[in-house]
């Protein structure tokens, strides 16, 4: 058989896999998942920078979606403890959904009835609400993609989150529309009915994994229980892999630094720049998230084609060119005097001519395609680094390492812009794709099967197995 007709088949198979109806599960649950991160990260700062929130303000606010870098704490409870009534009711996984699709409601409708101006409280406890409770979202629904798929349909199931996702921030720059003509409260309310009928679809649509009860839960001491449910899958990550735990850990916490300390900063440039909400809202649910869309699909495919270090290679220089992208944006523009304008005015920004809208559609729209690619590979490469023996717990702890690290430093995006400029801060965040592609390349090189993520779980093979674990380094791995 042919090189090209292999190739030829691989590419139906893929096409066939995106057919299945887990693939259209995975796309309801991404937009339930992204929802919530949406509308504190991007959306929030838009309307408090409008209101004259100073940026430093806006950028420490963001440390509210630490919850999701601290999940990982009780993680463990998702992972193993049943909720009474609803979790015998409808599963493990589908129960943790719907309570925490609940809180994000709460947290919606608790952000969009407060006045920052006046009382920035209300509004920072809403947004707290609506962090932890699409954090506990994130964890439930990350187990159920590692225990649904295989590990070959990794890759596939990340773009099609990638996608749901993406649905999400257009639903979301529809809903930065709607607060142009309407108060931010309509907007908030919409947000929180589409998070109803999330709900409503892992109700009567979504399947629970049939193996998802393969743990058993004998009685047990408590300290013993304790352990099978916080220390084991931490150690046995550790055990795992080994010494190369250290450059791992670095590249997840690293990869996608640009895409937070950059993205913090985008909505406050939009509005200093002088950019109607329309606008900004329009290309963010028209065009821009089908961009993404097609990055996301292009990382799942790259990830089948040349493996998932390959794909993280790749995206490497893609994010620093379209982060460097956003310097070149700002350097159109005159935020400092948009700041004077503001302040001049009670807040009120008036006056400011915006660069012509294709250089934000370029912008934007590169960005999206970066972004889309990067986002599938590196959701791919966290999975393939998981045993879905402990899916909630040892992805929690991942996700939450590089979104701990990115988004602590991204909290400095503020007062680093208001320093050094908003053309700086992009230019910096640019730079930091580079020991990104440095530890790749490494890991790559030397790294070993479990380092690259490219070891096959058997349910059947001990976690001792020297053999499952890892080879030596400069050994040919198995076929993935």
């Amino acid at each position: 058989m042919s090189d090209t007709t292999k190739s030829k088949q691989s590419f139906r198979e893929n096409i066939r896999t995106y057919m299945k109806p887990k693939m259209l599960a995975m796309l309801a649950l991404g937009f339930a998942s992204g929802l919530p991160l949406m509308m504190v990260f991007q959306k929030l700062s838009f309307w408090l920078r409008e209101v004259g929130i100073d940026r430093s303000t806006i950028t420490f606010m963001y440390w509210i979606t630490i919850a999701y870098t601290l999940k990982w704490l009780w993680s463990p409870v998702v992972d193993r403890i049943t909720l009474p009534v609803i979790g015998k009711a409808m599963g493990q996984r589908r129960s943790w959904m719907i309570v925490a699709i609940a809180g994000t409601i709460i947290g919606l409708m608790t952000i969009g009835q407060s006045n920052p101006v006046d009382a920035l409280w209300v509004t920072l406890v809403g947004a707290t609400i609506l962090a932890y409770s699409g954090a506990t979202l994130d964890i439930a629904i990350d187990a159920w993609r590692i225990e649904i798929g295989e590990t070959s349909e990794q890759g596939h199931l990340a773009a099609v989150y990638q996608l749901g996702y993406r649905f999400a921030i257009m639903f979301s720059g529809a809903g930065l529309a709607i607060a142009e003509y309407y108060p931010w409260s309509v907007s908030f309310a919409a947000m929180a009915g589409a998070m109803a009928i999330s709900g409503v679809i892992v109700i009567f649509f979504i399947a629970e994994p049939h193996h998802a009860a393969r743990i058993k839960r004998e009685a047990k001491a408590l300290h013993r229980a304790v352990a099978d449910a916080i220390v084991e899958p931490f150690s046995q990550l550790v055990k795992r892999l080994g010494w190369w735990i250290l450059p791992v850990a670095a590249l997840v916490a690293l990869y996608r630094l640009p895409d937070f300390t950059m993205g913090v900063m985008a909505s406050p440039l939009y509005a200093d720049l002088g950019y109607s909400k329309v606008v900004v809202g329009g290309f963010q649910s028209g065009v821009g998230p089908w961009l993404l869309i097609a990055g996301a699909f292009l990382g799942g495919f790259s990830v089948a084609a040349f493996g998932t270090m390959r794909t993280l290679l790749i995206g490497a220089p893609l994010t620093f060119i379209t982060t460097a992208a956003y310097a070149g944006l700002a350097s159109l523009g005159a935020p400092d005097m948009a700041d004077v304008i503001r302040e001049a005015n009670n807040g009120e920004l008036i006056g400011v001519a915006p660069p012509p809208n294709i250089y934000l559609i370029l912008a934007i729209g590169a960005d999206n395609i970066a972004g889309g690619f990067v986002g599938t590979a590196f959701i791919a490469y966290l999975s393939n680094l998981t045993d879905p023996k402990n899916a909630a717990t040892q992805y929690a702890c991942l996700s939450s390492l590089y979104a701990f690290f990115c988004k602590f430093i991204a909290g400095f995006s503020g007062t680093i812009s208001e320093a050094i400029g908003y053309a700086g801060v992009f230019l910096l965040s640019a730079t930091y794709a580079i020991p990104a592609a440095a530890l790749i390349i490494f890991i790559l090189w030397r790294g070993t099967i479990a380092a690259k993520g490219e070891q096959s779980f058997d349910e059947d093979t001990p976690d001792d197995d020297p053999e499952a674990l890892a080879t030596e380094p400069g050994s040919k791995p198995a076929a993935t």
